[in-house]
């Protein structure tokens, strides 16, 4: 009796701690959430999945192919096609990417960018993996495709091609939107081992806790990043329709989960949700070697022209965090290679069993060594009442959960061919910058000669013109307005001056 006793002493501890620390560090984003009154909308059912990432085996779940929102979710697809550019030397992480009037007019969480001004990748990503700044993900999105409508096609296609059948985007950041953005338990789980397998050197960004832009300190959203061990990311997300959703890595032990918890009464009940999955199914994760296919197929990665992460700024904790072996949480270096985890020493796979939840078994509530939560303060005691009193979720109301099956099944499709723009008539002379195969890099050029010769530029009109050289596409970024070729010919010999290239033509 004293052990099933004590059992139930530390499960209680372990949720008050999880309770105490939810909400006492809640941000002030989500308190002002929580203290809002509701307005009407659906309230969704909670939804979860646990997979074990090694065996791809669902350990857990529930309503995981229910359609639902993924509010800020929907910035891992984004930082996803981000590392893509990354990865192919597109881009660097000092790359200055452009802030256009519409990103800086996003609604908050944002930076507070201004039109015209720039910030570099390495900044970008940490604001929106920290900050889950809206802004930031505009001008993402931008930079990569031009536009956000292209962006979020660009998103839509890369979830079909992961799996992510009943996964449709609209814009990069998942405000509400109409249609709004649509997913699954199921599809985010994809998207979670997705974006660890493909890009293990750029997911170390997840990790960051806090980082210093300007003489600001931003601090992330991840309460359970750093208090839970073995969790190394990812993301967070709320809006009112949406409630409190998070995917969560664990990593540890040699055991390796994907989670998801979706729909969330709070931030705290959704925290304490996760850290109870968590407990429940590490210990049934397999410790031996990698057995499922990769989500993504394999890739060369051409990195040698992209660097790893910056260091970043780590918020003060109230005693050291241990860091789970399998995925050092330390602060990342910048490095020529992907650093490389130090190696684990193996279970013994013969005196290994699986924790099967069972009657019998049910008081045994000793939390793993790998699940178990930091030493600090000591914990609250818990208004046991409070959290039985927790509101249940409400019914998605049948004509709301049609609709939104409808939009899966009407939308939620690879996205259909963009009809061809009417090529534009130019007359008179124009300038050219440049040509690349890649439009928006060329949409980049006019953007940026625009910026720095304002003047010279006044009345010429930006476009790209759309040529196929020896079979390859190219984009060419020009000026026209010019109606004599002395017009052109300056104006070009002003940007020469300043090392663009340029050259006079006819329209």
């Amino acid at each position: 009796m004293n052990s099933v006793w004590m059992g139930h002493r530390k499960t209680w501890a372990l949720i008050g701690i999880v309770a105490s620390v939810a909400v006492t560090v809640a941000s002030p984003a989500e308190a002002a959430r929580k203290a809002r009154p509701s307005s009407g909308g659906y309230s969704p059912l909670s939804a979860s999945i646990v997979v074990d990432a090694k065996t791809g085996k669902i350990l857990q779940g529930e309503n995981v192919d229910e359609p639902r929102i993924p509010a800020s979710l929907t910035k891992v697809m984004s930082l996803y096609l981000l590392f893509e550019q990354l990865e192919r030397g597109r881009m660097r992480g000092d790359t200055p990417l452009s802030v256009s009037a519409y990103a800086a007019s996003q609604p908050p969480t944002k930076l507070g960018l201004r039109p015209g001004s720039t910030i570099e990748v390495d900044d970008a990503i940490k604001a929106m993996v920290t900050l889950s700044a809206n802004d930031v993900s505009v001008v993402v999105a931008e930079n990569i495709a031009g536009s956000e409508d292209a962006f979020a096609r660009m998103m839509t296609r890369k979830a079909k091609e992961l799996g992510m059948s009943s996964t449709a985007f609209y814009n990069p950041h998942g405000l509400p939107h109409e249609p709004p953005n649509i997913t699954t338990a199921r599809d985010l789980s994809i998207l979670g081992r997705a974006i660890q397998e493909r890009f293990p050197r750029y997911f170390a960004y997840f990790q960051t806790q806090s980082f210093q832009y300007g003489k600001r300190t931003i601090r992330g959203h991840n309460r359970l990043l750093g208090k839970v061990e073995g969790v190394d990311g990812i993301k967070t997300g709320y809006t009112r329709l949406s409630g409190f959703n998070l995917l969560t890595s664990v990593n540890t032990d040699n055991r390796s989960l994907v989670a998801v918890v979706l729909g969330g009464r709070s931030g705290a009940s959704r925290d304490l949700k996760m850290a109870s999955l968590i407990q429940s199914h590490l210990p049934r994760a397999y410790a031996g070697a990698r057995t499922a296919p990769s989500v993504v197929e394999s890739q060369p990665a051409m990195v040698a022209e992209a660097p790893a992460p910056r260091p970043v700024e780590l918020a003060p904790t109230a005693a050291p965090v241990k860091v789970a072996s399998a995925t050092p949480q330390a602060p990342i270096v910048q490095a020529s290679t992907p650093p490389t985890a130090p190696e684990r020493k193996p279970l013994d796979l013969n005196t290994l069993r699986p924790v099967v939840a069972s009657a019998a078994g049910a008081s045994s509530t000793t939390t793993p060594s790998s699940v178990r939560w930091q030493k600090g303060p000591e914990p609250l005691p818990l208004n046991a009442q409070a959290y039985a009193a927790l509101p249940a979720p409400a019914q998605i109301p049948a004509s709301q959960k049609a609709a939104l099956q409808a939009k899966i099944e009407t939308k939620a499709e690879a996205p259909k061919a963009e009809a061809a723009e009417p090529k534009k008539t130019v007359t008179g002379w124009v300038i050219q910058l440049g040509a690349t195969d890649d439009e928006a890099k060329a949409k980049a050029m006019l953007d940026t000669a625009r910026g720095r010769f304002g003047k010279v530029l006044a009345k010429a009109s930006p476009f790209t013109e759309k040529v196929t050289v020896d079979g390859s596409t190219l984009y060419r970024a020009r000026f026209s307005g010019f109606s004599e070729s002395n017009d052109a010919a300056n104006a070009c010999k002003q940007l020469k001056k300043s090392g663009v290239n340029c050259f006079a033509a006819r329209g």
